[in-house]
């Protein structure tokens, strides 16, 4: 049995995650952290990671950036691996991710679902073929109303995916808005809609001279990404120190 510390224990993923654990025989959440209460729940909840007291295997973070460095400090300290789901971090905190991945195990992924994970694998096999026949690429993310981070931090995944394999041609357009010029061929546009509940859809498009191709993901529930973040701390427990991705809890299976 896994034992589990659910870092943003009284958010929505924290509330997903904890349900989702109480039907998994190999896994247990046995302490929360989160500043705010006024939610009853059947594990003990601290304000701060310094003021947790609870032995675990490792932690499951869905909060928010405010919250890492001091997660990250914990993680440390304690010698429990991190499986950190919080996206929209600066570049300082990723390489303080890096630089923490050096004395412990931490799984880091923008995007924790199976289907995603996929798709990157799919992007670049789309690269090696549309990208060099010349083809525009753009990514269209859409969120629910309450996201803070635009464009999603899955979005700048796929466009990384790509980017490697094109060797790193590209270059990120976020805005159109203050230019008047035609489109650089080595950009990759990337929009963000946000509105009511969406959970989360992405779309790359590989557009061409007169045919367009495109690839697709809906999340319909959280509990797409409650169930891979999971997984990821079944696989983490125990594991050496390192940075790790979704890529390695697939190749586990």
């Amino acid at each position: 049995m896994v034992r589990a510390i659910m870092n943003g224990a009284n958010g929505h993923m924290g509330r997903v995650i904890t349900d989702l654990c109480r039907e998994d025989e190999n896994i247990e959440i046995v302490a929360g952290i989160d500043p705010f209460d006024g939610v009853d729940n059947d594990y003990p909840v601290f304000p701060t990671p310094a003021d947790c007291t609870v032995e675990a295997d490792v932690i499951i973070d869905f909060s928010n950036v405010k919250a890492v460095d001091a997660l990250l400090d914990y993680s440390v300290e304690k010698q429990i691996p991190v499986v950190l789901c919080t996206t929209g971090l600066s570049d300082e905190q990723i390489a303080k991710v890096e630089e923490a991945s050096k004395k412990v195990a931490i799984l880091r992924s923008a995007n924790m679902s199976l289907g995603i994970n996929t798709l990157l694998d799919l992007l670049k096999k789309a690269t090696n073929v549309f990208a060099e026949a010349g083809f525009d690429v753009e990514i269209v993310e859409a969120h629910h109303n309450q996201k803070l981070d635009a464009p999603s931090g899955t979005a700048v995944a796929l466009a990384e995916s790509i980017n490697e394999a094109a060797g790193g041609r590209y270059t990120y357009c976020y805005d159109r808005s203050q230019r008047r010029q035609k489109r650089d061929p080595n950009e990759i546009g990337m929009s963000a809609i946000r509105g009511g509940n969406i959970v989360g859809e992405h779309e790359v498009i590989f557009a061409g001279l007169d045919e367009v191709i495109t690839f697709k993901h809906q999340a319909f529930s959280k509990g797409v990404f409650g169930k891979g973040a999971i997984e990821a701390g079944k696989f983490l427990a125990g594991k050496a120190a390192g940075l790790y991705d979704m890529r390695d809890v697939i190749a586990s299976k």
